[in-house]
């Protein structure tokens, strides 16, 4: 199954679900204090010129259903790779940080940038993505060296244990709250799904520690490569 696939039959999946079991909703995303899952994520950002289209592509969608949770522009991210799930009780102290920094240092010598294109949305039963469609192979050749590295190196990790993570998309929205109009956000995601977004270039990654969300205020950066990373 091509990837342009995978993406139309989530969306498909998700539609018929939104329609007529309605959205799952997050419960815990407005309720911090609930919620202490960690975990450790190599990721990249987009560029804010690809957010703020991202942002007019999901003005209808913000009209439609205000009471949803929209991702700010500083929180929107491709994850290369989960390099620890987050699950309640994991903290920096049961790791060492240094020894993951240097290991993703390692893997990532000589590697360059490569180019990601989003076109429109799909949607799981509790969320709405960008579509993300890299342009050669080689996110994923670094994601299976990272898998690799990360398996032979004995360090803690859990990648690939949810699901082995094949797309490139950003998660943009999370459902809340009751929708408003299941069959207008229908309507709105088969108008976007093929949306032209734009396409930018992958040259720095980072490794963090976060939270389910990604959310700014809960990441601690652990270390920045700009590609090809040598040092």
């Amino acid at each position: 199954m091509s990837l342009e696939e995978h993406y139309n039959a989530m969306r498909t999946a998700a539609m018929g679900q939104l329609l007529h079991d309605g959205a799952a909703l997050d419960q815990l995303l407005n309720a911090p204090e609930q919620d202490a899952r960690r975990g450790l994520t190599l990721l990249a950002r987009p560029p804010a010129g690809i957010t703020t289209r991202i942002a007019a592509v999901l003005a209808d969608l913000r009209r439609a259903e205000p009471d949803q949770y929209y991702y700010p522009a500083p929180d929107i991210h491709l994850t290369i790779l989960s390099i620890i799930s987050c699950y309640s009780g994991f903290s920096l102290a049961l790791i060492n940080s240094a020894d993951y920094r240097e290991l993703v240092g390692s893997i990532l010598r000589g590697v360059g940038p490569f180019r990601i294109r989003y076109a429109g949305l799909t949607a799981s039963a509790g969320s709405i993505m960008v579509q993300g469609f890299p342009e050669d192979d080689s996110l994923e050749e670094l994601r299976n060296e990272l898998r690799v590295g990360f398996r032979r190196s004995g360090l803690l990790q859990s990648i690939d244990q949810r699901y082995a993570l094949r797309t490139a998309h950003s998660t943009v929205v999370r459902f809340t709250a009751p929708l408003r109009n299941p069959a207008h956000l229908v309507a709105l995601l088969q108008q976007e799904q093929q949306t032209p977004i734009g396409s930018f270039e992958v040259d720095t990654l980072e490794l963090v520690f976060n939270d389910w969300y990604q959310r700014a205020a809960n990441t601690v950066p652990l270390g920045q490569y700009h590609l090809p990373y040598y040092s």
